[in-house]
């Protein structure tokens, strides 16, 4: 079982819900989606955005007469994004304490910075990503370093818009990064007062222990049997800690990335993890990661291994 909310840093009282903003569509939509999670959490909510003024500074390292002026322009611009983002957040729930937080600074490392102490880093994208080299840099480097949970907010894929009803659906593995997202998982629809769909699919499995048997049916009941146990076991402890969440187990016989595809079209959330702070690695935390949070059609929370 995953640290006790009374020890973890990321559920303590104190810990704001943090969103990156930089004026996009995408942007606008992790405002909406956060500023709801803070009303609903009773949470403060810490709009941060980074000038990264140190690469402009290097492009413009013979010019030095334009300087001045570009940086000046980033802070107006800066300054005005982060404004319309407060203004947006406060429509959506006046009764909020929103914070600003602007920074000459890389707008990752900021938020791989906050996301030490928050309870989330949420940043937005709309529409199809296509590859992560469209996504930017930012998204990139939190939802694969972050120090705490970083949610990836998507749009239904129709509009852009969030869907607040629907499961949470949860991909896991046989590893400690999959036994994090199951803790998160867990939590978030407590939270939500939503059902939540565990899936795990048998290409996590090493079938060299099934090798040389005549039989492919009873591999495949071995597996089966072997599978629903395993899963049983694995979440049990976490059942009885929220009595309250209903579990709908789902073992698929292929990858994990079309079952959690298909339910991201319903669901309000999707779960997956990443094992430490390198690049996504592993089969399903790590490919599958990375098609949700291009993919999606909702909001995708990456845990991480602290």
């Amino acid at each position: 079982m995953n640290t006790p909310h009374s020890s973890d840093r990321h559920r303590l009282a104190s810990a704001v819900i943090v969103v990156g903003v930089d004026g996009s569509d995408g942007s606008d939509l992790a405002v909406r989606w956060a500023a709801h999670t803070a009303v609903h959490r009773r949470r403060e909510l810490l709009i941060v955005h980074g000038l990264d003024l140190a690469a402009t500074r290097a492009t413009l390292a013979h010019h030095d007469a334009m300087i001045a002026p570009i940086t000046e322009s980033i802070h107006q611009r800066g300054h005005k994004i982060v404004g319309d983002a407060r203004r947006l957040a406060l429509e959506l729930g006046p009764e909020l304490t929103v914070t600003n937080q602007i920074s000459d600074a890389n707008a990752a490392e900021l938020l791989m910075e906050a996301s030490r102490t928050a309870h989330l880093v949420a940043l937005g994208v709309t529409g199809n990503a296509g590859t992560f080299a469209h996504l930017g840099s930012t998204l990139l480097a939190v939802t694969s370093h972050a120090h705490g949970p970083a949610i990836v907010v998507r749009g239904t894929g129709t509009e852009p818009s969030i869907r607040l009803t629907g499961p949470v659906v949860v991909g896991t593995d046989n590893s400690a990064a999959g036994d994090i997202a199951i803790a998160a998982a867990f939590a978030e629809a407590s939270d939500r007062n939503a059902e939540l769909i565990v899936v795990h699919a048998w290409s996590d499995w090493n079938f060299d222990g099934f090798a040389g048997k005549p039989d492919l049916t009873l591999v495949e009941a071995d597996i089966e049997n072997a599978e629903h146990a395993l899963l049983a076991e694995r979440l049990a402890g976490w059942q009885e800690k929220y009595p309250d969440v209903r579990v709908t187990r789902q073992i698929h016989p292929g990858g994990p990335v079309r079952p959690l595809m298909d339910l991201s079209g319903s669901a309000q959330l999707i779960v997956v993890g990443t094992r430490g702070h390198g690049a996504f690695t592993g089969l399903l935390l790590g490919s599958t990661s990375n098609f949700l949070v291009q993919h999606a059609h909702c909001p995708v929370l990456v845990t991480h291994q602290d």
